[in-house]
């Protein structure tokens, strides 16, 4: 399990060389951090503290956006620390953890929009068995699955590099470790590992996407047969709108980088794509599913309106 190697740290090379551009650009990320983390720390704040959305729906968007936090603080902060400090090493076990947990928490996501679309197909086709077939014992097996897949597929791609060996170059074209561009600098045979990564992670990802299209089909199937009112169809259509283009943003960026061939992308496309689905994604959630969800803006209003009755008391 341990791997033989003469390298003990990796260098990260990171966004770019320029100095006079990463002052700006660890402004940028820092800002976007801080939203990331208040956005979806107030929708996780009010999912669980709030009677009225005490439902699957948004127990499942208070478990993305617990993911979301924590999936960008995987990475950003080494990257921020990067724009500030001239020394841009991470040592060879802190690259490891970093692409566990990376991976760990970029595969339970995949994993859960999947579960969040059967969610909306449940309560969209099967509206009178909707409290039964989503209770919360079902609940919270599904997602605890999610997790517990996410964890065990990461660990299988972390064990199975850090068995890898690193005897030339430690520099890392990249602003965090990840699969790809470690396999680009070890020594041995890869080709296990690149199979694991096409299969295992391809599977999980194009598995939970056809699943999402399914619901997605079952629901305009159902609907343009059942609805015949252009505004009930509009109702419900909306309250998939949200999660659909939750899914679009995080999964157009993975299928890029993962799903297509090496040869077909550039090292700064793959960062870009990178940028897209651990930054921008996870920032953009929370503003959403608040500006397009009634009942979220709602219960911030409420939470927001609560907050000065406590202080007074």
């Amino acid at each position: 399990m341990l791997n033989q190697t003469s390298v003990t740290e990796f260098l990260l090379l990171g966004l770019t060389d320029n100095q006079e551009l990463r002052p700006f650009l660890f402004v940028v990320f820092l800002t976007m951090y801080f939203i990331n983390v208040a956005g979806n720390g107030a929708i996780l704040m009010i999912v669980f503290s709030d009677p009225k959305l005490h439902s699957p729906m948004y127990f499942f968007l208070g478990n993305l956006s617990f993911l979301d936090i924590f999936y960008s603080t995987v990475t950003l902060p080494k990257m921020l620390e990067n724009f500030v400090f001239p020394h841009k090493t991470i040592s060879f076990m802190g690259c490891i953890s970093q692409l566990h947990f990376f991976h760990f928490l970029g595969s339970a996501e995949t994993m859960l929009l999947a579960v969040m679309a059967f969610d909306r197909f449940v309560a969209i086709c099967k509206p009178l068995h909707y409290t039964v077939i989503m209770n919360h014992q079902c609940c919270t097996q599904m997602a605890g699955t999610v997790w517990v897949i996410g964890f065990f597929h990461a660990l299988l791609h972390s064990i199975m590099t850090s068995c890898l060996n690193f005897c030339g170059s430690n520099q890392i074209h990249h602003f965090y470790c990840d699969i790809k561009p470690l396999l680009e600098l070890a020594c041995g045979n890869t080709d296990l590992n690149q199979w694991l990564l096409n299969s295992v992670t391809g599977t999980i990802a194009m598995g939970s996407f056809t699943l999402i299209l399914l619901s997605y089909f079952y629901i305009i199937t159902y609907l343009s047969f059942k609805t015949h009112s252009c505004s009930m169809l509009h109702k419900a259509l909306s309250t998939c709108a949200s999660h659909f283009m939750v899914v679009i943003l995080f999964y157009v960026p993975v299928f890029f980088t993962y799903i297509r061939p090496a040869s077909g992308s550039s090292i700064d496309q793959e960062r870009i794509f990178a940028i897209m689905y651990t930054v921008i994604t996870p920032v953009l959630n929370p503003l959403i599913y608040t500006l397009r969800n009634k009942e979220v803006k709602r219960a911030l209003v409420r939470a927001v309106k609560r907050k000065p009755h406590f202080e007074r008391t």
